[in-house]
């Protein structure tokens, strides 16, 4: 079959759309894989993937690392969409390509100190203000945190429930005994939110394709509603009914950065930060690496000895040579 199409609601992507979300691929990773997919049909004239091979693909990821300049994951990411696309759509393994996964460089994450948190939290207000106590305070990444609902919050027993983290993955978590009044006068405001969508004949909640089947008659409950809803309703992406969502990361990030600059923070610092922050924290303070661990939900302990280096653990007690001499 020929393509010579127009990218714009193509059936071929939407062929590719399909098979992704028949087998569970997050919405992000759709997207991504989506639009590298497109850029390398685009940068190769039109053509057909059928009819391209190996030298079409590593021309392409030559001209993104060569041209645009995509960083190391970048490229990896556009390789994977490729492979993806030739091994589940056109049954076709990629062998011999003379391209490999970019190196990346391995990197310590950024950690504030509580002084500099502090100052953070100082600059926000409302439901960012919460939002970033909750990424310091339980460890969250951003979506975890965006995609609270009302029946993850147990304010009685003190812990919240992380329903498929990264990796898919179910977790439980702390939650710190001063921000249940923060926390409550955030469920208060997403019952009046909800309350006025069932006004209006709305209230479904934005669920998994999967749940929707399975909880259909229970999506206009408040337990299932969003901690942090979005200001607007939308068209559910996969199913077609009006719902409301949480409120997207990029809402966030925009609140974020004018509080880093306004406390004089020269640290690169993004809702990530906050995460890093809370285990360190907890190493620091003399918590078991295993229980640290469970609460950032890491599946390789590896991933979280990561911090042992933040924090220096490895040279306790060693001193700099400059420190044993008299420079007076």
């Amino acid at each position: 079959m020929d393509i010579q199409l127009a990218m714009t609601n193509s059936p071929f992507l939407e062929t590719i759309r399909i098979d992704m979300r028949t087998k569970h691929y997050s919405i992000r990773t759709e997207k991504s894989y989506l639009y590298w997919i497109k850029k390398f049909i685009l940068f190769n004239d039109k053509r057909h993937p059928e009819k391209m091979g190996n030298i079409e693909i590593e021309r392409f990821l030559n001209y993104i690392a060569t041209y645009r300049h995509v960083s190391a994951s970048t490229q990896n990411i556009a390789l994977c969409a490729i492979i993806y696309l030739y091994r589940h759509i056109i049954k076709v393994e990629i062998k011999d390509l003379n391209y490999k996964f970019a190196k990346q460089p391995k990197r310590l994450p950024t950690v504030l100190s509580a002084t500099e948190i502090a100052s953070i939290l100082h600059h926000m207000s409302g439901k960012y203000h919460l939002i970033t106590a909750l990424l310091y305070g339980c460890g969250f990444r951003l979506s975890e945190a965006l995609s609270l609902r009302i029946k993850d919050i147990d304010l009685s027993n003190h812990s919240i429930f992380v329903f498929r983290g990264k990796g898919a993955k179910d977790r439980y978590t702390l939650l710190p005994h001063s921000l249940i009044p923060a926390l409550k006068k955030q469920i208060a405001f997403a019952q009046q939110v909800h309350d006025n969508d069932l006004h209006e004949g709305y209230g479904c909640a934005s669920v998994p394709p999967a749940l929707h089947k399975k909880y259909q008659n229970s999506l206009k409950s408040f337990s299932w509603q969003y901690l942090f809803p979005s200001n607007v309703r939308c068209v559910h992406p996969y199913d077609g009914y009006i719902c409301r969502h949480h409120i997207h990361s990029s809402a966030y990030s925009k609140k974020l950065r004018p509080a880093v600059i306004a406390s004089q923070i020269t640290k690169r610092v993004s809702a990530h930060t906050f995460r890093h922050s809370f285990a360190t924290q907890l190493l620091i303070s003399g918590s078991d690496i295993r229980t640290v661990q469970e609460l950032l939900g890491h599946t390789d302990i590896k991933t979280t000895e990561l911090y042992t280096h933040v924090i220096g653990s490895r040279r306790a007690g060693t001193a700099s040579p400059i420190d044993t001499i008299n420079m007076i």
